[in-house]
């Protein structure tokens, strides 16, 4: 290995923006920076993402790291990951024919509703998930329906990190974590199902061959370089899905560990020693071999609180483009007025629709509870709350399992709010241990080490890298506060379900 080639680069490409994290040998952060890239919501409930949009924010993302002082020369090799779910619709040129339907769209309700009365048993048989717009399965029946030209025109299918790791390589193929989020994966035989492709409506030969997560993936181009910044040469290694990566650099490698994570949307994931297949939870292979997670998963977590800057924080926003300071940090300051129960305000977050453990795409989101004295730091820390609740809901699945947890783990954007990573600690009343950085990019970068042959395997990589950032202890007194409101959010939800579902 050339001695100045010292730093693994990891690349995750999540629902709002592309992240880069460059680490040494031992794991410490040398630079990171990040690009936020749009989401399209052409009608309520539908999510699309522009593809060209993930390489232009990795460009600006590998400048910014540069800029701080991180030469691209000194990367040993590199990996990505990315949202699951999302296939990339490319033509016979390897050109997008369209937008990526993105799996926080809700779209495919008639087509989840077909699958489950008449493939129900077949698909969570050979696929172990229960149908919902969520997948590409249903996402890509609706595009047969309504836009069969599509289809047509379609030769090849990737996925977000897959297509622009095809951009730096020219090498097109997938790994069989991301495969298992398409609902037309044989999980016991680890490969492509025919039958459930089939009904996907997508032509014959159009699935890529499948890598593992510490595969080598090709080598990045000349034209990438020239693009990129990177250097032409540089080994690029598969990757895997950011909610793998995630739990895998966050030190969940152990059954029992739990993951609750605080990014764009909201997971609360257990490791555990094999599958155990659930009607509303979904089951994941893990990167380490012979390991698996549960995710009950809810779909917009800090996608909320993202929401609320861009539509209601304008002078939050106007401050921190003065000063430097976090918008959110200050959405936090002014949260942090408000005392736990924002003073009677609830957020349900539901902007689009729910998963876990509703599985509902006619939720919609709501503050109720609102009164003439309510600030906008109680409807701050409503939201954040909020968000909490849904979470500990997510995790009621996981207990009526009985998987066991040992250790939590609190992972994402909104963990690095002191705030916010108290309110979910006094929600769940548990500790919470946060990695640092413990992030998808980190594990992905880990992944990048593995394959190069820094570390000899994926275990050995996170007994290397892995350390704690700090712990959160729940407050008795507070714990006791949340334990009673979660009561009245719960019976809010069951309220306004029925009002939603009549409006939808």
């Amino acid at each position: 290995m050339i001695p100045d080639k010292d730093i693994l680069l990891g690349i995750d490409f999540g629902t709002g923006g592309c992240k880069v994290t460059a680490i040494d040998f031992s794991g410490v952060v040398a630079g990171e920076a990040s690009v936020e890239y749009p989401t399209h919501f052409p009608r309520p409930g539908w999510a699309e993402q522009t593809p060209g949009d993930w390489y232009e924010a990795l460009c600006g993302a590998l400048k910014k790291l540069g800029e701080k002082g991180v030469a691209l020369e000194r990367v040993c090799a590199l990996s990505l990951d990315g949202s699951t779910h999302n296939a990339v619709l490319l033509d016979d040129r390897m050109a997008p024919v369209r937008d990526t339907i993105m799996w926080t769209d809700q779209r495919s309700t008639e087509e989840c509703a077909f699958l489950k009365k008449d493939y129900g048993e077949l698909i969570f048989f050979t696929a172990y998930q229960n149908p919902a717009p969520t997948w590409t399965l249903p996402q890509m029946m609706w595009l047969a329906r309504h836009e069969p030209e599509v289809l047509k025109k379609t030769r090849h299918v990737l996925f977000v990190k897959d297509f622009v790791r095809y951009l730096l390589t020219d090498v097109a193929a997938t790994d069989h974590i991301e495969a298992q989020g398409t609902l037309f994966y044989d999980m016991a035989n680890r490969k492509w199902s025919g039958e459930l492709t089939a009904l996907s409506g997508l032509p014959e030969g159009v699935l890529p061959e499948f890598l593992d997560p510490w595969d080598a993936a090709g080598k990045v181009t000349s034209r990438a370089a020239a693009e990129t910044g990177l250097v032409e040469g540089t080994p690029v290694i598969c990757g895997t899905s950011d909610s793998a990566a995630e739990d895998y650099g966050a030190g969940a490698v152990e059954e029992g560990d739990c993951i609750i994570k605080l990014a764009t949307a909201g997971n609360v994931n257990v490791m555990t020693a094999g599958p155990h297949p659930h009607a509303r939870t979904l089951t994941y292979s893990h990167v380490v071999p012979g390991l698996w997670y549960t995710v009950s998963a809810t779909n917009a977590a800090a996608l909320c609180q993202r929401w609320m800057r861009d539509n209601f924080c304008t002078p939050e926003k106007r401050e921190a483009e003065e000063t430097g300071v976090n918008a959110f940090t200050l959405m936090d300051r002014l949260a942090a007025e408000s005392c736990p129960g924002a003073g009677g305000v609830f957020f349900h977050p539901y902007l689009q629709g729910e998963r876990s453990p509703y599985w509902d795409a006619k939720l919609r989101g709501s503050f109720t509870g609102v009164s003439i004295t309510s600030t906008r730091g109680d409807f701050i820390r409503a939201l954040l709350e909020g968000v909490a609740y849904s979470l500990r809901e997510c995790y009621g699945s996981i207990r009526e399992m009985g998987l066991p947890v040992k250790r939590f783990f609190l992972i994402g954007g909104g963990a690095r709010s002191g705030l916010w990573s108290e309110i979910v600690s006094n929600v769940f009343d548990s500790t919470l241990q946060i990695p640092l950085p413990g992030d998808a990019s980190f594990g992905t970068a880990l992944l990048a080490g593995t394959g190069a042959g820094v570390f000899p395997d994926v275990r050995e990589a996170v007994k290397r890298c892995f350390h704690i950032d700090r712990e959160v202890r729940p407050d008795p007194e507070t714990a006791a506060f949340y334990d009673k409101a979660f009561l009245t959010y719960h019976k809010l939800h069951d309220a306004l379900a029925p009002v939603y579902a009549e409006l939808q």
